[in-house]
């Protein structure tokens, strides 16, 4: 069994992210709304993270998307190399739950 720390690596604080987790609960189903964003690792399952957000957070998960992102080639001068592939989650919380403040004084 995996720690809830090793699925959950870091929260994503980007525009984009930011947007999802602020957005009106009461929009529509397709819009973004009341998601949090995590870097999560690998290896993990919608299941595990699933959890492990509902231990570290003390909330209710309705829905788990996740995406793979590869990484990229980087140059430096002659010199090649790749950034490691990375997999993102993005975490709605059930009707009702308050949103964990991860992201305070931006």
């Amino acid at each position: 069994m995996k720690s809830p720390y090793q699925v959950i690596l870091e929260p994503v604080i980007t525009e984009k992210g930011l947007a999802a987790k602020e957005s009106d609960p009461k929009a529509k189903r397709g819009a973004r709304s009341g998601q949090l964003v995590f870097k999560v690792a690998p290896g993990a399952t919608k299941v595990e993270i699933k959890e492990a957000v509902q231990q570290v957070f003390k909330v209710k998960v309705d829905s788990v998307r996740t995406s793979i992102f590869h990484g990229k080639e980087r140059r430096r001068g002659r010199f090649a190399g790749h950034r490691p592939d990375w997999k993102k989650a993005y975490v709605r919380l059930k009707a009702g739950e308050k949103m964990p403040e991860y992201a305070q004084n931006l």
